[in-house]
């Protein structure tokens, strides 16, 4: 039961709690943790550009990497086995639901645990919800962990 589990890590509080909470799932079961970033710097700067700086991109996956190893240490120390995987969107038809989910899938992942970040109204519209898009399409049981409304 839950071998292997997938978290979204993007170092926010939210993810933080999920965090938390993933290892706690995978002590009880004795499941591998396979902790994902995904950089999306199509997001950020919108459809219209065509060139990201490759000093800028080089220091979104530097910073990701080591809230990647920060993670997988926390899990180590609380005695789970953990690998990481960074991730990026590829270009403005692919979301990180998207990458998320095909990560899920290599993996062979049969829990996920994302953090919600409890956006509502104009914000949720305006953001979206990486949480609900990955669960609309989820394959296997999504573990939603709520971070404080935003």
């Amino acid at each position: 039961m839950y071998e292997k589990i997938l978290m979204a890590f993007d170092g926010s509080e939210t993810s933080r709690l999920a965090l938390a909470e993933a290892l706690r799932v995978a002590q009880v079961t004795g499941g591998r943790l396979c902790v994902a970033h995904v950089i999306d710097v199509v997001a950020p700067f919108g459809m219209g550009l065509t060139y990201v700086p490759v000093q800028l991109l080089a220091a979104y996956r530097e910073e990701a990497k080591k809230q990647l190893d920060a993670a997988c240490a926390e899990a180590k120390a609380a005695g789970v086995k953990c690998e990481t995987e960074l991730l990026e969107v590829a270009g403005i038809t692919q979301s990180v639901a998207d990458c998320l989910q095909a990560c899920a899938s290599r993996f062979g992942a049969q829990l996920v645990v994302l953090g919600t970040h409890g956006r509502r109204g104009a914000r949720r519209a305006f953001l979206g919800s990486v949480a609900e898009a990955f669960v609309r399409e989820a394959d296997c049981p999504v573990l939603l962990v709520r971070g404080e409304p935003a």
